[in-house]
């Protein structure tokens, strides 16, 4: 298949998600709503349904929502709720809300009271102490139970073979999605900060053997293609999300590629595998226990900085020649971490921009400015 078409596939995937989900529901299969960060989506797959993510919207207005929470959550909760409410959402059969940030924690009420008598709502509290047995051992029952409401969803039992052959699905997912980073690093002639985004976007839309299965085939596509001889700027980008078009198009304006990423919505979600061949349940605990390196999870060596030490050879391995962060407005893990990552960013001679962002953007002048500006400085 021509890689045009491949990559006209993913984003026409991307940019319609409710087609996707129809599409789903037309083949009979029921569907959860699956919103940041770290769910168990590896469970949903195994109860034979679609797991779908939702990760709030650029193409919406704040208004339904705004009778349930306060105006300083962050947008991409906001409009998750505003779709749930509006209607967008209601082919979904359920939804896992984690609670893994402090807008989450609550929000996570507002959705069970908002959806009362449409869907049934999943809450997911995941431990902070992850090492330990302890935090393992209330991980899997967290597990458990969202396994349990999922059954009863489905109407089926997941069993221990299904959840295993998930667990060898999802690896499979995420090793295909870290290779084309790899490669869109290589061949950023092709694969433009758009095409890219909407690459990793569909993801969340696709049931994983289907999206593996295209990727792979993209993957080889470009694997065959001379490496890029790039004229322009290469950079890491970071932050939760970032997809909205005119931010992308400001980067492609200015010639900028992205040589890796450090963002929630993307290489966060696929770093790091669960182990085959043990226990599903364990192994879907003892995988969330090994992610690391995300300011929203607990680190008991801080101190240290080593998530800013991270993200510096990140840059530096990847090629980059600056990180641009897209700070959410309102987040404060990210807001807090800032000053850690920039003493690690600059001790290692890493130029960086920070710009606040957030899904009610509609004027990006001032955002777009700056990115000129940050890169005609490299």
């Amino acid at each position: 298949m021509a890689i045009n078409t491949i990559i006209d596939e993913f984003k026409q995937v991307a940019a319609n998600p409710k087609k996707q989900l129809l599409a789903y529901k037309a083949q009979g299969k029921k569907a959860i709503g699956v919103l940041p960060y770290y769910a168990p989506e590896e469970l949903v797959y195994a109860a034979d349904m679609v797991p779908f993510g939702i990760w709030g919207t650029n193409d919406k207005t704040i208004s339904l929502a705004k009778e349930y929470c306060a105006t300083f959550y962050c947008t991409i909760a906001q409009l998750a709720l505003e779709m749930l409410l509006d209607g967008t959402m209601d082919e979904l059969s359920g939804i896992i809300t984690p609670v893994i940030c402090d807008t989450l924690r609550p929000m996570s009420q507002n959705f069970r009271v908002a959806m009362d008598k449409k869907m049934a709502v999943i809450f997911l509290a995941h431990p902070q102490n992850r090492f330990d047995a302890a935090g393992k051992q209330f991980c899997i029952d967290q597990y458990t139970n969202v396994k349990k409401e999922l059954e009863k969803i489905s109407g089926k039992e997941i069993t221990v073979d299904a959840l295993a052959n998930a667990i060898k699905v999802y690896n499979a997912s995420r090793k295909a999605r870290r290779e084309f980073v790899k490669l869109a690093n290589e061949h950023c002639d092709v694969i433009t900060p758009t095409i890219r985004s909407a690459v990793l976007k569909a993801s969340w839309f696709m049931l994983k053997d289907e999206y593996t299965k295209k990727l792979v085939e993209l993957n080889k596509e470009l694997a065959a293609m001379p490496v890029a001889k790039w004229n322009g700027v290469k950079v890491v980008v970071s932050g939760i999300i970032y997809d909205s078009p005119a931010l992308l198009k400001a980067l492609e304006d200015n010639h900028v590629a992205i040589a890796a990423d450090d963002v929630a919505h993307e290489t966060r979600a696929f770093r790091i595998d669960a182990p085959e061949g043990v226990d599903p349940m364990t192994a879907l605990a003892d995988q969330f226990a090994n992610i690391d390196n995300d300011v929203l999870l607990y680190d008991a060596e801080s101190a240290k900085n080593n998530r800013g030490d991270f993200v510096a050879k990140l840059c530096k391995d990847s090629g980059a020649q600056g990180l641009i962060l897209f700070m959410q407005q309102f987040c404060d893990p990210e807001e807090m971490e800032y000053p850690y990552l920039k003493k690690a960013l600059d001790k290692a001679g890493i130029p960086h921009i920070k710009i606040g962002v957030d899904q009610q953007m509609r004027d990006f002048g001032q955002a777009a400015t700056a990115i000129q500006a940050f890169t005609e400085s490299l």
